[in-house]
């Protein structure tokens, strides 16, 4: 089964890294995971050891080479299909001894990264309706310093901003990119996604996702400038000035709440 490259496949060959994989999961003996992209099931063998798994495989080709390997173990079940346009919680109602998953662990495609998290966690103003204990993925370095970034770091952006709105984000581990069979051209981490609801979330979500992606539109640009199709600029500074934010700052300059706090007082019409 040699990997696909129009499927992104890589094979995650280091134990250890699968071990810390599944340690970052804190798995419980009656939760129901959820795997996207099993491959040929190294990381799917070690969780089958602890919880049931609904593994989604996109290869019709490795759907029967785990149905071969796997399909007789009580834990496992899998569907075949793009987890990107697949409706799960029906599916699994087929199976009576699987419920709804409560947690997901994967070794996701890195050029699909972004519509998964939007999948699994929903948007600013559409969360998804089913909430996750734990989401452990592995994705690409770059994405997962963003996903973790703080306040006033290059990697601080709209991605930030919209994935830390609805979860709280953590770096678990590096992965070189000599862990897999082939080497992908970047190196990887293992992020750990805990949804959660917002202490203050924002009076207008809509609005709210439309500031974070006019106000990152051009890093290099300050926040006034970019924001400048949507509020005069003394407004702005107006507004900036409340929020004790210096008038020259730029978007990964303002933390998530102080985007909130934007947001709220942000009048709905160019004045």
């Amino acid at each position: 089964m040699p990997p696909r490259k129009r499927f992104g496949q890589h094979w995650l060959q280091s134990d250890k890294i699968l071990d810390q994989i599944v340690t970052a999961a804190d798995l419980k003996s009656d939760e129901i995971v959820l795997e996207i992209g099993p491959g040929k099931g190294a990381l799917t063998r070690r969780l089958i050891d602890f919880v049931k798994v609904v593994a989604i495989e996109i290869d019709r080709d490795l759907c029967q080479f785990l149905v071969k390997k796997l399909g007789n173990n009580d834990n496992f079940v899998l569907l075949q299909g793009d987890i990107l346009s697949l409706d799960i919680n029906p599916l699994i109602d087929n199976f009576p001894r699987f419920q709804y998953p409560t947690k997901v662990v994967a070794n996701i495609p890195y050029n699909i990264t972004g519509p998964i998290i939007e999948k699994l966690l929903g948007t600013i103003s559409r969360p998804s309706e089913t909430k996750y204990k734990s989401i452990v993925l592995l994705v690409q370095k770059e994405v997962g310093e963003r996903l973790t970034a703080k306040p006033g770091s290059r990697d601080f952006g709209a991605l930030t901003v919209r994935v830390q709105y609805l979860a709280d984000c953590e770096l678990i581990c590096d992965v070189p990119a000599n862990c897999f069979y082939p080497p992908p051209k970047v190196d990887s981490v293992v992020v750990r996604l805990t949804p959660r609801d917002i202490a203050t979330p924002a009076n207008d979500t809509k609005l709210l996702e439309t500031l974070v992606k006019v106000g990152f539109s051009s890093k290099r640009k300050m926040l006034k400038n970019n924001l400048k199709s949507l509020i005069d600029v003394d407004k702005l500074e107006q507004l900036l000035t409340e929020l004790h934010i210096k008038n020259e700052a730029r978007g990964e300059e303002l933390g998530l709440t102080d985007w909130v706090n934007l947001s709220n007082i942000f009048p709905n019409n160019k004045e």
